[in-house]
């Protein structure tokens, strides 16, 4: 307080030289040309206890009217809405902004977050393919644009920071957030995640990689519970997305996770919040906590007996912003109590305004309503949207019923409980009863119009053992030239009231079973009996259990849920006029025992010497009934038309452990139609001090191949990619022998080469 006085006296003494007045009276804070740091270094000295508390709590935005009545005079660290429309977020963002900036003892700005997975949650804003949708395309480009759009969309609104992306893996496939993953491999997931980030930290809007470390794999599949584990497990596995985000993409925050990891809860751990996501992986944000994740550690994890304690913890851990459980409002009691030294508020709240001046909101925080109309759910974004979507679909068999010859069938069964129902997923804004999706039999009634009657069923629902529609949609079929039957799961946003419908996937909903629920399976051998042609669409937040449709359907399509435009990539891929280029980012079980299931798995965890695994007409050892093996592996997806890999060129076999490896591959399109193919290349250490896996993806490239012709695929593995936490916990590439794996699918290798690191 003492150079405001200082400054202020000079000002009285100047007032014949206006200009110099003006500018003793700016303080240095709010000077856009200063240093960062010299910024927060002013405002840090000029702001009280309570003012710096407040900058470490998030609250509920309110309505227009509640603004001066909930802020007074002191600015909070970050708001939320996610209820309402654009429009109305806009004009609410907009007029809190102007209060802090004027009627604030400081003026600073609030961050404005809302979730983002793959559409901002805003009523009305363009609706994107879900997380592992995005995985699936293998497109980080189409990931960039997305949310470069959602920036674009969010700026109007005056939003300034999404809660988003996810960086936890899908190797627990009974969990119901599996759909906001970008899938099983932490090389595709840092690949898509830092596309994430740098699409929106571009054009202005911070993100927030999420959740912080570990959370995927919860014991027996339920949302929030420990995940076991070890520090090299941690290290080689589930740090690694992050650790590429940090550095390539700088995200402004983290999330930390409720989890608890080998029993320690994360959000209260100093070591996992400080010392490692810090000192080891190089993180410079500030760090914000899961919602109500604080008072967590001790009602989930009993490390507290108080909701003081709690917060006091977790600050001093590491958590930076508190989110839900109020526990930091008790800050300033407990620093006046000699509880809570101040210095662990500062640290916290230098974390926090140093993000809102890296995103320049003390310079411009609104948004600008007017322009709500014109950005929000533009023509160019739901173009966009129909582009991932198309991109998204994966073929997984196909006896050459596809594309569908329209001169051959002349009516067409779209049943199954999600043939007219568009899924958006959860983090979605739209709910149970809404339409704006579209859903698969609309595509195909208005693409097949004139051409083809289309009629529609259920069947049956999506979760119950009602089964009393199946016969009335096996006759519909049955008095049908073929039968496109739609199977799979049902997501909400738990967020809005999900808790009173009846959800399959999605936060909260987890899955002690991966066969397709209720009694959908019976809805697809009732359609076979007919004897008509029968396509199998799998629409679903994660795999289930598809070996059935697999040995009798005529073709097998999955789509992870595929945003607004669902039903029109799907009826396009149907009709070939999208060749379909997905491919898996997880791989599917045969059963629900058979998990978990994922490709990058170590050698003593599949392969067996004496054994390949049985089944139930001759049994064996390892299982005795099932193959150990997925049923469709991780980078598997056909596609209409061929392709041709030429021997790859290596531009060596010995590097040093600070070199590049660079392959090219020429890929011939060796059908009549237009295809993307995706070249993958993986890793296998062949010795190394701890066990690894025996695949490990670490580059792939995607690329449109015209009919006829040949593309050149360029793939760069940094000897880095090849470093591990040894038997030392030393990161380190290891010296030895590499087998390099070139192919299209993590069980489709073309060519193998060994080179030497040495």
């Amino acid at each position: 307080m003492k150079r405001l006085f200082v400054t202020m006296a000079v000002t009285a003494v100047l007032v014949t030289m206006p200009s110099l007045s003006s500018a003793a009276k700016k303080p240095l804070y709010k000077d856009p040309k200063a240093p960062i740091e010299a910024r927060v270094d002013d405002l840090l000295s000029r702001m009280t206890l309570h003012e710096k508390v407040q900058q470490l709590q998030n609250n509920s935005v309110g309505r227009v009217d509640e603004i001066p009545g909930r802020y007074g005079r002191v600015s909070p660290g970050s708001v939320h809405e996610m209820g309402g429309s654009a429009y109305d977020a806009a004009v609410l963002f907009t007029e809190m902004q102007k209060y802090l900036a004027d009627s604030t003892r400081l003026g600073i700005p609030a961050l404005t977050s809302v979730e983002g997975i793959h559409g901002i949650i805003q009523n009305g804003c363009t609706i994107f393919p879900q997380a592992i949708a995005l995985g699936a395309t293998f497109n980080p480009s189409l990931v960039e644009r997305m949310t470069a759009a959602e920036a674009a969309e969010a700026r109007v609104m005056g939003i300034s920071q999404f809660l988003s992306p996810v960086l936890d893996i899908a190797r627990e496939l009974r969990w119901g957030r599996v759909e906001e993953t970008y899938g099983e491999d932490p090389y595709l997931i840092g690949e898509m995640a830092t596309a994430f980030v740098n699409g929106a930290q571009k054009n202005g809007v911070g993100c927030m990689p999420k959740h912080f470390v570990a959370h995927g794999t919860p014991t027996g599949g339920l949302n929030c519970a420990t995940v076991a584990g070890g520090e090299h497990e941690l290290r080689n596995l589930y740090a690694y997305p992050f650790a590429k985000v940090f550095k390539n993409a700088h995200p402004i925050a983290v999330m930390s996770c409720y989890s608890a990891y080998d029993g320690v809860p994360m959000t209260g751990s100093h070591y996992y919040m400080t010392e490692f996501l810090r000192d080891e992986l190089g993180f410079d944000g500030f760090v914000y906590s899961d919602w109500g994740s604080v008072d967590r550690i001790r009602v989930f994890h009993n490390a507290v007996a108080t909701p003081e304690e709690a917060g006091r913890q977790c600050l001093m851990a590491g958590i930076d912003m508190e989110v839900s459980s109020g526990t930091y409002g008790s800050f300033e009691d407990q620093v006046k109590n000699g509880l809570l030294d101040e210095k662990y508020i500062d640290i916290a709240c230098r974390r926090v305004l140093e993000a809102k001046f890296k995103l320049g909101l003390f310079d411009n925080a609104g948004g600008q309503p007017e322009k709500v109309a014109e950005v929000v759910r533009c023509p160019e974004h739901v173009a966009l949207a129909k582009e991932i979507a198309d991109e998204s679909v994966v073929l997984l068999e196909n006896d050459g019923i596809l594309p569908l010859d329209v001169n051959r069938y002349k009516s067409v069964a779209v049943l199954g409980p999600n043939s007219n129902y568009g899924i958006a997923g959860d983090y979605g804004w739209v709910g149970r009863d809404d339409k704006e999706c579209v859903t698969l039999y609309d595509a195909l009634k208005e693409k097949l119009a004139g051409k083809a009657v289309v009629n529609q069923l259920d069947g049956c629902d999506w979760w119950s053992q009602d089964d009393s529609s199946i016969a009335a949609a096996a006759d519909l079929a049955a008095k049908s030239d073929l039968a496109v039957v739609a199977v799979g799961t049902r997501s909400w946003w738990l967020g809005r009231n999900a808790k009173g419908n009846i959800a399959t996937s999605g936060e909260g909903f987890d899955l002690s079973s991966l066969d397709l629920p209720g009694r959908q399976l019976d809805l697809l051998k009732a359609v076979k009996a007919t004897g008509k042609p029968m396509i199998v669409v799998l629409i679903t937040g994660k795999p289930l259990v598809m070996s059935w449709a697999k040995e009798n359907a005529d073709a097998v399509l999955v789509q992870f849920y595929g945003g607004e435009q669902q039903g029109n990539a799907l009826a396009d891929v149907l009709l070939g006029d999208v060749n379909p280029s997905g491919k898996l980012n997880v791989s599917f079980p045969r059963s629900t025992g058979n998990t978990p299931c994922y490709y990058n798995y170590y050698t003593s965890d599949r392969e067996n010497i004496y054994d390949k695994g049985g089944s139930p007409e001759e049994p064996n050892l390892h299982y005795v009934f099932e193959k150990p093996y997925a049923l469709w592996n991780f980078g598997h997806g056909k596609s209409y038309t061929s392709f041709e890999y030429s021997e790859p060129v290596f531009s060596g076999d010995t590097f040093g452990p600070d070199g590049t490896l660079t392959v090219t591959v020429d890929v011939t399109n060796t059908g009549d139609r237009d295809g993307k193919e995706v070249v993958q290349l993986y890793v296998q250490d062949k010795i190394s001090t701890v066990s690894t896996p025996d695949q490990m993806l670490r580059a792939f490239d995607k690329q449109l191949i015209p009919a006829g012709e040949t593309r050149t695929f360029t793939l760069t593995l940094p000897m880095e990619e090849l470093k591990l936490y040894n038997i030392d916990r030393k990161y380190v590439v290891e010296p030895g022998e590499f087998e390099i794996q070139i192919g299209a699918a993590s069980d489709d290798i073309k060519s193998r080469k060994t080179i030497t690191v040495k």
